[in-house]
């Protein structure tokens, strides 16, 4: 059933129109509304069809391919030729790749259509895109049993509601897209309608339910409006959330148990051949320590409203980033995940795990970029980024440290000890201090008993750093274990300690959050501005790259350097930790590498972090070629041996003698309608008694009609001459009688 005329061209137009893409809208429209008028047609055989629906679904192939490994979707498929790591800005970061394919779908499709416009026959066979049917003819014609019917099936209508659903993937929040699809499907309709009720009621009746889709669409805005109205964390608590927080860091520090990371490998690092590696990956540093109050909830902070991030924008079109204008010594490659979801774009999200000193990214395919002045790069993009990064000594991305910054800070705890005893604020309670000096009231007496056995004047900070490492060299040890020590000292009514307390005075065993953190408090207590860091540290070679696990998550110490104006890295856990942590690796680690190195391969493919897209894409060029070949090639060798039907490209059973007993029947007024079949119009053509003793033969005469215009096989000579001799004789009957 084919559709009415210019309904296909405006469903096009209209698809272009809501999907930013009119002019191919308005060029397919042209192009398949042009069939109507012209007679030139192609004689396509079903392995002509089944080869142009190849090459559609090859095209599909080649279009999922695209959007699944392209970072801003097939919208961007101008860009193919780009670099790898070329991404859109802000206006790309939206886009998702399901969506971008429905909206490719028209064109990917077209062909198969446009075969059919500018076929002979009207209809296209259903073996051509079923696989079954397909198999199933060709096994019975190789076994000489009867080959099935063949059934046909006209693709215009299926083609008009994928160009609607298509059209339905649009950006903009107007109500165009609802009038419009009203609009075409009351055409659509209006062909097809029953005679049965009145033009009213059927009128009616549309205008009844398109009322309904638009309250209810209202409706379910409305509904979404007020979902994101309420309180987002309170979704957060059934939302899955990884990766490290910008704005704060739980500690395990006063947790009990053994703290057993994965060997997983988060990041890895490739240096440039005349380049050291980085020693350490930091992704963000924090100033405030807050205390839990027990063995819960300590925490480090990012710090106050002048530590919010900042945008970044791209120096070259390269995508490369200005960080700290410095000349770098080092370079390497580094290439990691973005394991979070952004909650306004829902694109991923994540910290750059960054060298210490780095000045410049390079080939960063990030939709956006922003950073603060701790130091902590956040970008958004695809799910796996890999960048080149350029550090060394000197300035830092950190601001540095400014003496006459002051902030209050509120002693007091929430609770007491005694979770129903609550106390108010007192004046005494609220300190005012330099955040990169702020130490928590209850650290002060442990902090104050260690560094009372040093000589150390206050501010000097070689003096400083060389007593905090010697301590800790001498009289600690780094544990992933922690038991429950006792919170007061036996015998006296002290305070009950902190877990950094005890493990400066007691334990003398910690992980690294315990020595980070310890070191920061003992620096600031001796005078001298310290930062808590977070990240990884880089020791694993593997082949001429460095693989850096989830274990080796690591904290250190940031110390400003007043002589260099900079912060320098300062860690103080032992080295044993390194060695420690590899003991735990799980026997099947090698397995586990490489699974995760196919692991790696997929999400290189998936976010467009490879040429393998390219590669792939190109390489259906070729096939596409063979497949036209193919096509056109048999249609040559056709008109080579037939000589008699190569002088034109015709519409077989354009000389069926059915047409002018057709003809005929329209002199006596009984003309087809715009979209009636043959069938229904002979029927209602034999209703006039004048021509009912042509009844009979005028259906076999259809018959043979059919199988002469749509039959692959054609007809028979035999047939041909009956269907000449049946058509002369029903026309000199029609002469014959009364007009």
């Amino acid at each position: 059933m084919r559709t009415p005329r210019f309904l296909l061209g405006a469903a096009l137009l209209f698809w272009g129109w809501q999907t930013d893409f009119l002019a191919a809208g308005a060029l397919m429209a042209v192009i398949l509304e042009g069939a109507r008028w012209t007679k030139l047609r192609w004689e396509f055989s079903d392995d002509d069809f089944s080869r142009i629906w190849t090459i559609c679904t090859l095209l599909f192939l080649g279009v999922a391919v695209y959007a699944f490994t392209d970072n801003g979707g097939p919208a961007r498929f101008g860009n193919f030729f780009h670099n790898a790591s070329y991404a859109a800005q802000t206006s790309a970061a939206t886009t998702r790749t399901a969506s971008a394919m429905l909206r490719w779908l028209p064109m990917v499709l077209f062909f198969f259509v446009l075969a059919q416009a500018y076929s002979t026959r009207e209809e296209i066979p259903l073996s051509t895109i079923s696989l079954i049917l397909r198999r199933r003819w060709k096994k019975a014609a190789k076994s000489g049993k009867p080959v099935p019917a063949q059934r046909g099936m006209n693709v215009s209508y299926p083609y008009f509601a994928i160009c609607l659903f298509a059209a339905s993937v649009h950006p903009g929040k107007n109500n165009s897209f609802f009038w419009g699809f009203c609009a075409l499907l009351c055409w659509a309709l209006w062909t097809q309608r029953t005679r049965r009720f009145s033009v009213l009621l059927w009128a009616g009746v549309l205008v009844a339910a398109f009322t309904s889709g638009y309250l209810g669409q209202h409706a379910f805005g409305q509904l979404q409006s007020y979902i994101q109205t309420l309180d987002p964390q309170w979704f957060e608590r059934f939302a899955r959330r990884s990766g490290t927080d910008p704005e704060q860091s739980r500690t395990f520090i006063g947790r009990i148990g053994r703290i057993k990371l994965s060997g997983r490998i988060a990041i890895r690092v490739l240096p440039a051949p005349d380049s050291i590696p980085p020693q350490y990956l930091r992704e963000a540093s924090y100033r405030i320590y807050q205390d839990g109050r027990g063995y819960r909830g300590n925490s480090w902070r990012a710090g106050t409203a002048r530590d919010a991030f900042q945008s970044l924008q791209p120096e070259t079109n390269n995508a490369a980033y200005i960080l700290v204008p410095k000349t770098n010594l080092g370079r390497a490659n580094i290439t990691c995940y973005l394991e979070s979801f952004s909650r306004d774009s829902g694109v991923p999200v994540g910290l750059l795990p960054l060298p210490s000193g780095s000045g410049r990214l390079e080939n960063l395919p990030a939709f956006v970029l922003r950073m603060n002045t701790l130091g902590a790069v956040l970008a958004e993009g695809p799910g796996l980024v890999s960048f080149n990064a350029a550090y060394g000594p000197g300035a830092t991305m950190d601001a540095p440290f400014d003496p006459d910054e002051m902030t209050s800070f509120t002693n007091r705890p929430s609770f007491g000890w005694n979770r129903n005893q609550r106390r108010e604020t007192r004046p005494d309670d609220v300190v005012t201090v330099n955040p990169d000096l702020y130490i928590p009231e209850r650290e002060q007496a442990a902090l104050t008993e260690v560094v009372s056995q040093w000589n150390v004047p206050f501010g000097n900070r070689p003096l400083a750093m060389r007593a905090i490492a010697n301590f800790f060299e001498s009289n600690f040890t780094y544990s992933t274990w922690q038991e429950m020590p006792r919170m007061r000292r036996r015998g006296t009514n002290q305070s009950p300690q902190t877990p950094i307390g005890l493990f400066l005075t007691r334990t003398h065993h910690g992980h690294c959050e315990y020595f980070a953190t310890a070191t920061v408090l003992l620096l600031r207590k001796l005078g001298v501005p310290a930062r808590y860091a977070v990240g990884y540290s880089v020791h694993e070679k593997s082949g001429q790259e460095y693989v850096v696990r989830l274990r080796d998550a690591h904290s250190w110490a940031l110390v400003w350097n007043e002589r260099s104006k900079a912060w320098q890295d300062f860690d103080t856990t032992p080295a044993t930790w390194i060695d420690l942590e590899a003991m735990n690796a799980s026997p099947f680690q090698k397995l586990s590498d490489l699974w995760s190195w196919f692991g790696f391969q997929f999400a290189k493919f998936r976010w467009g972090q490879s040429n393998l897209r390219q590669y792939m894409i190109i390489g259906l060029v070729p096939v596409f070629g063979l497949l036209a070949y193919q096509i056109f090639a048999r249609q040559k060798r056709h008109r080579k041996n037939h000589p008699g039907a190569a002088a034109k490209l015709t519409w077989p059973g354009l000389d069926s003698e059915f047409y002018l007993i057709e003809q005929k029947l329209m002199e006596r007024g009984l003309a087809r309608g715009p979209n009636e079949t043959v069938s229904a119009w002979l029927k209602r053509a034999l209703a006039d008694p004048e021509l009912g003793t042509t009844a009979e033969p005028l259906h076999d005469i259809l018959r043979l009609h059919y199988r002469y215009r749509f039959d692959p096989e054609g007809l028979t000579e035999t047939d041909r001459a009956k269907l000449r001799h049946a058509a002369e004789a029903c026309l000199k009957e029609i002469k014959a009688r009364p007009v």
